[in-house]
């Protein structure tokens, strides 16, 4: 029996910790699984920047599915969350064309406690998808361009925090995820301010934050076992940021936004 504890304990802390990952997951493609052909992600990722440029959209937040939607926790949709910019992009041959270029925190496949800020595009966004369906939310024009000066500035890089937690605290400082990654960039564009404390005292007094569906002593399990989950910068009932608070946060302060998805044609 006291050999047989630690493997239940071990496979109740990987369960745990499979179940708190789909909040908001942000792997790079790399380290995901192919669930679609490579013409299907390009024939889709070119519908999305078509659906993109048809709104005459420069910044935009961008969602996918990593994980089926089974998989997925109450009150969320899609587990991984990046900006998408309207860019001049150099193609292999040196051509110049416009499109999407999509600004990333995602987590270091060797080391999932820790994450770094990548530039991808559209197709390897897609690429490892559990199921081709994407969520966009478009800001107010000024609020555009707000988020370009604000990307394009060291404040982008100065927002970044590198511990990284797939159910991280959007009200505290310590772990990010994705999700709080873009709610900061964001607000940091609302407020016109790189002052992190600023920008937390803000989320805390307007944003509301989505609940963590799996108990705390589940997730102190889970934290044990698995890097990439950790309850250290929680309060209380654990909380976390996803595309849909983003997205009903913007829909309330800032007029003009539009909330939309995008899934293949038939």
């Amino acid at each position: 029996m006291r050999n047989l504890i630690p493997a239940l304990l071990l496979l109740f802390a990987s369960t745990v910790a499979s179940a708190a990952s789909g909040f908001s997951s942000a792997s790079s493609q790399t380290a995901e699984a192919i669930h679609y052909s490579p013409e299907q992600i390009i024939k889709f990722a070119k519908k999305v920047e078509k659906t993109l440029a048809a709104k005459g959209a420069y910044v935009a937040i961008l969602a996918r599915m990593g994980r089926p939607r089974s998989e997925l926790p109450e009150g969320m949709h899609f587990t991984h969350v990046a900006f998408a910019v309207y860019s001049e992009i150099t193609t292999r041959d040196g051509r110049k064309v416009p499109g999407y270029a999509i600004y990333n925190l995602y987590q270091k496949n060797d080391h999932p406690e820790t994450s770094e800020l990548v530039m991808d595009f559209p197709v390897d966004f897609f690429a490892g998808v559990a199921e081709l369906e994407a969520g966009i939310i478009i800001p107010s024009a000024e609020l555009q361009t707000r988020l370009l000066n604000v990307i394009a500035s060291p404040v982008y890089a100065k927002l970044h925090e590198p511990h990284y937690s797939v159910i991280a605290n959007p009200y505290t400082l310590g772990r990010q995820n994705c999700t709080e990654f873009v709610l900061d960039v964001t607000n940091a564009a609302i407020y016109q301010t790189s002052d992190i404390k600023l920008i937390k005292a803000n989320e805390k007094a307007y944003f509301v934050a989505q609940k963590v569906n799996v108990n705390r002593f589940k997730l102190l399990m889970g934290a044990m076992f698995s890097k990439e989950v950790s309850t250290s910068d929680q309060e209380g009932a654990p909380v976390t940021a996803t595309f849909e608070t983003i997205g009903a946060y913007l829909k309330k302060y800032d007029e003009g936004s539009e909330m939309l998805s995008v899934v293949p044609e038939n």
